[in-house]
């Protein structure tokens, strides 16, 4: 096989291999190794050897889709795009696209479709229910309040789940770092620190900053502040009143951290690895109490991702919890270079 024929097989962004005649891969390209579709020099996929069995015999170009064991211990599942292209001497090129990211973020889309549309029936249905009860309350002013009160609840509700929605669906449609400017860690901690002041003081929750002005980061501002304002207001609705919410700015020479530590009722540790997947609460019952969206550490983990960032989190029932977002320093002190 020519080195140009295997240059172009090694180019192409899926999985390639070129079986002879007699069954042996003349040659394969790097995806189809890690896949495990060759093994000691043979198709190590049956679906695939009769694929190419049967293009060889027939001489004609033949594609399929195919959901196949993962080779060689068959414990995964590999959704595979094949097309098994005959050429001169009985040799087959095969070309294997792996479906399994999209399929999954197919199914990621739908999942989020139908929650979303579940949602939004709770405080929608509860509007009509309550708008039902006002009317037949209209003679009775003190029940017309109350109704009222509660409708207004309800609509709040709903506009920050709608929020919510719209700037996760920014989020992932976004790519902050191609439109990033050096912000201030320091003022993104003061704006929104500030923005969940009101919320404090209803709750009777000390916040003390210990933030110094310096570090920066290459950023889109706007998220960043989102996505703190975030991790504050839920430290803000889950800890009890006369407790304090700590924001602390630290790192070293190439990483700025910032950690939110609360004195709140903690996470069970079986619930630490699902608390960042979207409409996921620990407590549904007191989610809706606060008015918890189910969205808010959702938005977070994508502003962190986004960025090239993290997210961690300890916690402890009964303790409090402590979120630590980290994020690359736009400069480097130590050697003044771009990060």
């Amino acid at each position: 096989m020519s080195d140009d024929l295997g240059r172009m097989l090694g180019a192409l962004p899926g999985a390639s291999l070129v079986v002879g005649a007699d069954g042996w891969v003349v040659r394969a390209s790097p995806r189809a190794e890690s896949m495990g579709l060759v093994h000691r020099d043979r198709v190590a996929v049956p679906e695939i050897r009769d694929l190419v069995s049967r293009a060889a015999h027939e001489g004609g170009t033949i594609e399929r889709d195919m959901r196949v064991r993962r080779p060689p211990l068959g414990r995964d599942l590999l959704d595979l795009r094949v097309l098994a292209v005959p050429l001169s001497a009985g040799s087959v090129v095969v070309l294997a696209d792996d479906l399994s990211e999209e399929r999954r973020v197919d199914a990621v889309r739908r999942d989020f479709i139908a929650n979303v549309s579940h949602e939004l029936k709770t405080p929608v249905g509860a509007l009509s229910l309550l708008a039902e009860a006002v009317v037949s309350a209209a003679d009775d002013p003190v029940e017309v309040r109350r109704f009222a009160s509660r409708m207004q609840a309800e609509a709040v509700r709903l506009g920050g789940l709608v929020n919510d929605i719209i700037d996760l669906t920014r989020l992932q449609g976004d790519d902050p770092l191609s439109h990033a400017a050096e912000v201030d860690v320091h003022g993104i901690v003061l704006q929104a620190v500030d923005e969940v002041r009101t919320l404090a003081v209803s709750r009777e929750i000390e916040i003390v900053v210990s933030s110094d002005p310096g570090p920066r980061i290459l950023a889109d501002r706007d998220q960043m502040v989102m996505a703190l304002r975030n991790l504050l207001a839920n430290a803000l609705a889950y800890s009890a009143p006369h407790t304090r919410v700590a924001v602390a700015v630290g790192g070293d020479h190439r990483m700025v951290t910032i950690d939110v530590k609360d004195q709140g009722i903690g996470i069970p540790a079986h619930d630490l690895d699902r608390i960042f997947e979207r409409f996921y609460r620990v407590d549904p019952a007191r989610s809706r109490g606060t008015g918890g969206t189910g969205l808010g550490l959702a938005i977070v983990k994508h502003v962190c991702q986004n960025h090239g960032g993290d997210c961690r989190v300890w916690s402890e029932v009964g303790v409090g919890s402590t979120f630590t977002l980290a994020f690359p320093l736009a400069v480097a002190s130590a050697t003044g270079e771009a990060s």
